[in-house]
């Protein structure tokens, strides 16, 4: 029986960014460097896969420090932690290694600025979020107002002698957050920003990837957890340009082939924190089912690398 031809577009840049790949390093680095278990307080990156193959490892994962036995290390997520988890660590003398996203930590220190300043935030973010969570947890809770949506950005009353700035979660929509901005910008003339915004490279990258291919397919997959907020985006971003069939899987065993029907044209990509292999999964997955042809659309090249924590390269 002859198979269907599928043409697969492979979105590029996909998968793993640096600062994800930063992270997972730096487990894998402790386990390393002082043996099983290693703890780490939430997931490290949003990726079920991720996550479970580290504990194969030794890695115990937790939601907070007071789960840590004494003199265990322990690995703050990539996302970010408020200052009292730090603060905790040092009252107990714990070993703490930070795998917080260095952009995601440029925005605290971004934050931590204005706030000197005397400037209130307001943060573009989803409430929840282990992001907006830890950079919400930088400065005293008055000093921040978080808003979703245009809508919230509208209802906000807030005294024209008050000085106001604007950061975002490095995660988000760059059109969605850009519409925000602009609100912002509107109702308060006066408000100052990031000369270059907050949403990371990679975020972008991605989208600007799937907005390619996404105008080329007549479905789109992006492989991501459902609580990733970058891989969310994708999915967004792909039927913005038009590709109403565009849906986030974890793993190729989710996959529903009636979703198949009508596609000639399937683009692919995947969340800054899921791994090859799996995209990999999802191509051999289709292939079992389709005579199958891939091509890789390439927007742009990422050559970005991070350096791990100075604690854990010494001796």
């Amino acid at each position: 029986m002859n198979k269907r031809k599928l043409k697969i577009l492979l979105a590029g840049p996909r998968g793993f960014c640096a600062g994800v790949d930063r992270a997972i390093t730096i487990v894998e680095k402790a386990l390393e460097k002082y043996g099983a278990p290693v703890f780490v307080r939430h997931e490290i990156v949003h990726n079920k896969f991720v996550v479970q193959t580290l504990e194969k490892k030794g890695a115990i994962f937790v939601k907070e420090l007071d789960e840590v036995p004494p003199n265990a290390p322990v690995v703050f997520s990539a996302h970010g932690v408020p200052k009292s988890v730090p603060s905790y660590a040092k009252a107990y003398n714990m070993t703490f290694l930070d795998a917080t996203c260095p952009l995601v930590s440029r925005v605290h220190r971004s934050v931590e600025r204005n706030f000197k300043k005397g400037l209130v935030t307001i943060l573009i973010g989803h409430q929840g979020h282990p992001e907006v969570i830890g950079t919400m947890g930088q400065l005293p809770e008055e000093a921040m107002i978080l808003v979703e949506t245009v809508d919230d950005v509208n209802k906000l009353q807030i005294p024209d002698t008050v000085k106001l700035s604007w950061s975002t979660q490095t995660t988000l929509s760059v059109q969605e957050t850009s519409e925000i901005i602009s609100a912002l910008k509107e109702k308060f003339p006066n408000i100052i920003g990031p000369s270059d915004g907050d949403i990371c490279f990679a975020t972008t990258n991605r989208q600007a990837s799937v907005k390619k291919i996404a105008k080329m397919s007549d479905a789109l997959l992006v492989i991501g957890a459902p609580n990733s907020s970058n891989s969310r985006r994708l999915v967004d971003v792909g039927k913005i340009e038009g590709c109403d069939k565009s849906l986030l899987i974890q793993r190729a065993s989710e996959i529903d082939w009636e979703f198949f029907n009508d596609v000639n044209t399937l683009g692919i990509s995947a969340g800054a924190s899921a791994p090859e292999v799996l995209i990999d999964e999802v191509v051999d997955a289709c292939k079992e089912h389709f005579d199958v042809e891939t091509k890789e659309i390439i927007t742009t090249k990422e050559n970005v690398e991070f350096p791990l924590p100075r604690n854990l390269t010494r001796e």
